[in-house]
């Protein structure tokens, strides 16, 4: 019963910090994550980073991208896959060969520093979904610019990691994992025009409670454990499932009661728990390391997005706006840094400093994005208003 009183205090510490960072001016997910911290092992010690409030903060960060899938505009989606591709690309190109000159300063190896910089160069959008949902921006150019380019990055990341791994000589099969995506998202295209509608028609008529949103949540687990196996993060299998439920009759109602259970547990989990993984053990050690990637991490993926956005002709904040919402590294970065140490490509103390880097991305991915396009959306009303 232990972890059922710490779930009571997560749940009523991360809506107190929510609010009391809307009222501050910031995005509501910023106080979350600080609240995480506050309550975790590295401050008071409350919560415990446990393997249920992990499966719990996994199904949180599915139905998240899952929402994020449903509230997309299918049609603007279509339209923005050129900025998306340039977004993606220039996101990945930038911290990448940043992050591996800042290896061979480090004194790492090639295939070493190549890691480093591919690590820098992945992205988790889930952090900035929260956000863009609340500043109404969700269903708006940049949106879909974004969640566009987060499944480019992702793919793109997962392969050239495959890549390394095989050069590295680790025991990976380059043309296997590629097979296995191409199959994924075959199938989840097909599952998607043939399968989801086929799945709710049938669910809807069935006589017992609430079936609809049964049937959709199957349908999104079901994408995200796919996505899974075959090497495709289970956030973009998630945010597949939804953009299929997104073209059906049950969209609205699905879109509803799926807000309802997960802001009410499941999110505010995810959120909170990033907060309770933070350790700052031995953090004065290496304090110059970690403030120096970073400011690398952020600097690198702020400017190689909005450099991508800005080709793809948005304007100077919005692309800046951009370029924040892909600065969090969150659960992919941690994935692959889990990966590195297991290959003994980092060492245990680099693996410590990127899990620090890491949240510094997630922390100030909100608040850079609230100012971007809060002045994106002042430009904007300027030259309405003239």
């Amino acid at each position: 019963m232990e972890f059922i009183f710490e779930l009571a205090i997560i749940l009523l510490a991360s809506k107190i910090a929510g609010d009391i960072s809307v009222k501050l001016g910031q995005p509501s997910v910023l106080g979350k994550l600080l609240v995480g911290i506050l309550l975790g092992p590295a401050v008071l010690g409350l919560v415990s980073n446990t393997s249920t409030l992990e499966e719990l903060s996994q199904i949180g960060v599915i139905l998240l991208m899952f929402i994020a899938g449903l509230e997309t505009d299918i049609d603007g989606f279509k339209r923005s896959w050129k900025a998306s591709t340039l977004v993606g690309f220039s996101g990945i190109i930038v911290p990448f060969f940043i992050g591996f000159i800042a290896g061979v300063i480090m004194n790492m190896s090639t295939i070493e520093a190549s890691f480093l910089g591919l690590l820098l160069s992945a992205t988790s959008v889930s952090i900035s979904v929260q956000a863009l949902k609340e500043l109404n921006k969700m269903k708006s150019k940049e949106g879909t610019a974004i969640l566009g380019a987060a499944v480019i990055d992702d793919v793109v990341v997962i392969i050239a990691l495959a890549f390394l791994m095989s050069v590295a000589g680790g025991d990976v099969n380059l043309s296997m994992i590629i097979l296995k995506k191409v199959l994924f998202f075959a199938g989840a295209i097909l599952a998607a025009w043939k399968l989801v509608p086929l799945i709710l028609t049938k669910f809807a008529p069935l006589k017992v409670t609430e079936s609809v949103i049964s049937g959709g949540l199957i349908i999104c687990f079901l994408f995200a454990y796919m996505a899974e196996l075959t090497g495709v993060a289970a956030i973009i299998g998630a945010y597949i499932a939804g953009l299929a439920i997104n073209i059906t009759k049950f969209k609205h109602e699905i879109l509803k009661k799926t807000e309802t259970i997960s802001y009410s547990l499941f999110v505010p989990v995810f959120f909170t728990s990033i907060g309770v993984k933070a350790s700052f053990e031995g953090i004065s050690q290496h304090l110059s390391t970690i403030i120096g990637l970073s400011i690398l991490a952020i600097l690198t993926k702020l400017i190689g997005a909005a450099a991508g956005a800005k080709l793809a002709k948005f304007s100077w904040s919005s692309s800046l706006g951009i370029g924040a919402a892909m600065v969090s590294r969150g659960e992919v970065a941690l994935i692959i840094a889990a990966i590195g140490l297991e290959s003994h490509l980092i060492s245990q103390e680099l693996f410590a400093i990127l899990v620090i880097v890491v949240l510094v991305t997630t922390l100030v991915t909100p608040p850079m994005m609230k100012y971007f396009f809060k002045k994106s959306q002042s430009q904007k009303d300027i030259k309405i208003t003239a």
